[in-house]
């Protein structure tokens, strides 16, 4: 399929040690596809569904020990620890490719090897980058087609340069002890071995989309960051959009295939979804931020998805899907999970594939006890999605209005306040945390700081990364505004006080009034909080004192919170730009 010498020196060396019994070249053709799912199915790596009810959707099932991203074997390999951080895995480069070594040597013996020549972002565009995945499962080329624009236009459209990612997968052993996600950023390269989960093989996505990207964009100038991207159309027919960066189980996706509530659709507001995971961003020609979704595809968490929750993420699940762990609905040859109805299927098979009851369902067990593992996953394609974005295949972007952080805390964070400037915004991004729930393991309430939802992703330092929003801040002549949201504020009881999901779009409307300098805001210790007027909630359920205590700032919380961040900032270490220290105190004086 090509002629470049950079790539095919590379498959020789790679096949030179993994010893594969086939080489064979993804082209992106449905034919191809057709044949590996058939073979797929044959081998029972793949299950076939109801062709009536799931048009060509599949159901996968990982090994047992092999259920999510595994962070605490992902690593960063850069020539110092330093580079990488102290948030990050580290290992000297020509230790970890020695271990590698020894690990893909003969992994593909009596297997074939597949090339899949992907691009992120749209084949052509400036923003788009090509990677290369060497793999040894035809369930990651078949997830790969989904997530990623694959073919020979990626291939000629690279042409003869060295200027792509390298990415080797095998699922050698799946040998837990022995599972690697590494990173060399240096090198453009992209290791894992022993994993079948798609977290940790999908490489075009998290391990390249942020954490190779990310160093790219530091050294380049641009942004790869773990953000939705969603255009709001009002009733005259103007779009504008608005970049958010939420943590695990904060509705990030949710909120980025949003359904406006009933009142605001008579009037004819629209959210249209351009992406609900990762953005990449550059400096326009007219001096704003222009966003991309460099994905094709989504990766979803599967249980909680419903026709409340999220019914465009479930209409875009119903073709051309493939489900990964999920309850295999044996009368019907379908798929069923946790929040998807309350009708479970009696004649069943688990996550693991065994008979399952649904009558011993434990939740403070999910994992022996749930018909889908709590992490299962839904790779559907984008283009499904009933709000998909007209923007979607656009090579230009879309011009971002407001950035929008968001956490999960019962009481510190109002429902929302906007940052003072860019500078003020990166430490807003930089103290961003949620606490831990019923859910998680763990005690309840624990406050976990994960920075811009980048923690588990940031290709090299975090303080080098903090450093490089300010940076882009001095370049970005017209930035976006940026903005803290938290839909989970509590009342005495532990009960939400916002009714979120839908609603969350009368808070998208204050904010993108503020970006277009419509309303005015008062201004507390920790940035601009809405004066509740602003605020429309027609037709809710709460009154103006709820919402005056939602906009409130309980001063005594954050002063205690201000340890928190001084414990985290330590933990980054040294390279903890000054002025988010500078930032720190500022906030401390305010809240006196």
């Amino acid at each position: 399929m090509t002629s470049n010498k950079h790539v095919l020196s590379w498959i020789d060396e790679m096949a030179a040690m993994t010893q594969p019994s086939d080489i064979i070249w993804i082209d992106g053709s449905e034919e191809q596809a057709e044949s590996l799912r058939a073979q797929a199915c044959a081998t029972g790596e793949l299950i076939k569904l109801n062709e009536e009810l799931l048009p060509n959707c599949y159901l996968h099932r990982t090994a047992v020990n092999d259920v999510a991203r595994v962070e605490n074997r992902t690593f960063i390999c850069t020539p110092t620890k330093e580079e990488a951080g102290n948030i990050n895995n580290w290992v000297e480069p020509s230790k970890m490719y020695a271990t590698l070594k020894k690990l893909y040597t003969g992994s593909m013996k009596g297997k074939t090897m597949y090339v899949i020549p992907y691009s992120m972002g749209v084949v052509g565009s400036d923003f788009a980058k090509i990677g290369i995945e060497l793999t040894d499962s035809i369930y990651v080329v078949l997830n790969m087609l989904i997530m990623t624009r694959v073919g020979k236009n990626v291939i000629n459209a690279l042409g003869d340069s060295p200027d792509f990612i390298k990415g080797l997968h095998s699922k050698a052993d799946l040998d837990e002890e022995n599972r690697y996600i590494v990173h060399f950023p240096q090198d453009n390269t992209i290791m894992s071995v022993n994993s079948g989960y798609g977290g940790n093989v999908l490489l075009g996505k998290k391990c390249f989309a942020l954490r190779i990207a990310s160093y790219l964009g530091k050294k380049e100038g641009w942004m790869a960051e773990h953000m939705l991207i969603l255009g709001l159309e009002n009733p005259k027919g103007e779009i504008k959009y608005i970049c958010a960066a939420f943590p695990s189980a904060c509705g990030k996706t949710n909120l980025a295939m949003l359904i406006p509530p009933e009142h605001f659709r008579k009037l004819g507001y629209k959210v249209w979804c351009v992406g609900d995971d990762i953005a990449w961003l550059r400096v326009g020609n007219d001096g704003r931020l222009w966003a991309i979704n460099p994905e094709n595809g989504f990766f979803g968490v599967a249980p909680g998805t419903n026709e409340h929750s999220n019914p465009n993420a479930l209409a875009t699940t119903r073709r051309d899907t493939i489900f990964t762990n999920v309850c295999h609905d044996l009368d019907n040859n379908t798929v069923w999970w946790e929040g998807l109805n309350n009708n479970p299927p009696k004649n069943a098979l688990n996550w693991r594939g065994e008979p399952w009851d649904y009558t011993k369902y434990d939740k403070n067990d999910k994992v022996k006890t749930s018909g889908a593992h709590p992490n299962s996953r839904f790779t559907a394609v984008a283009k499904n999605c009933p709000c998909i974005s007209s923007e979607f295949d656009s090579i230009t972007g879309v011009p971002v209005s407001a950035i929008v952080f968001g956490g999960r805390r019962a009481k510190t964070a109002p429902l929302v306040y906007q940052s003072f400037n860019w500078q003020h915004g990166t430490f807003v991004g930089s103290i961003m945390a949620s606490e831990t729930t019923a859910a998680a393991a763990g005690a309840v309430g624990v406050v976990r700081r994960d920075p811009m939802a980048m923690r588990p992703f940031v290709g090299y330092n975090m303080g080098d990364y903090w450093q490089h929003w300010l940076d882009m801040g001095k370049i970005i002549p017209n930035p976006p505004k940026i903005f803290h949201v938290n839909w989970f504020r509590t009342d005495e009881e532990g009960n939400f006080i916002w009714p979120g999901f839908g609603d969350n779009m009368r808070v998208l409307l204050w904010i993108l009034d503020r970006c277009e300098n419509k309303v005015e805001a008062k201004e507390t210790p920790i940035g601009y909080v809405p004066y509740t007027k602003d605020i429309n909630i027609e037709g809710l359920d709460i009154d103006e004192a709820t919402l005056d205590e939602l906009l409130s700032v309980d001063k005594e919380s954050w002063k205690a919170d201000i340890e928190n961040i001084k414990e985290f900032y330590k933990l980054v270490g040294d390279r903890v730009p000054e002025k988010m220290y500078e930032e720190l105190a500022a906030l401390e004086k305010r809240l006196g």
